[in-house]
């Protein structure tokens, strides 16, 4: 059962990864622009910031990605609700003070993930 976490820590690691390209690369792109909701000035204002975040959400994929790979169970175990936990508080903390979809999109899959890792880990 160690497949089914591994699978849902590794969506959730690719959504991480994705929120990296999206803050890194297309924060003042059409894409970047639609997805966040900005004007090109708002973006071109707020592209470091968009940066650093990505760059967090890359830390956060890598993290999971370390607990997917990590041969010891118990330190795979710990690893991904670690970065789950991780990403869950980022996950709430970002849907009260920026956008509630944020509750939608990394909270609540990072509390799932929490459970099927809890469940069959």
């Amino acid at each position: 059962m160690t497949y089914l976490s591994n699978i849902v820590v590794g969506i959730i690691a690719v959504l991480h990864i994705w929120f990296l390209v999206l803050e890194m690369f297309l924060w003042t792109k059409p894409l970047g622009l639609k997805v966040f909701r900005n004007s090109l000035e708002k973006a071109k204002a707020t592209e470091a910031l968009a940066a650093n975040q990505g760059l967090y959400n890359g830390f956060l994929a890598a993290g999971l990605i370390w607990g997917m790979l990590e041969t010891s169970p118990t330190t795979a175990y710990e690893f991904k609700i670690f970065f789950l936990v991780c990403v869950m508080v980022a996950g709430i903390y970002g849907a009260f003070s920026v956008s509630r979809k944020i509750l939608f999109v990394q909270a609540i899959p990072a509390m799932i993930g929490l459970a099927v890792v809890a469940l069959f880990s």
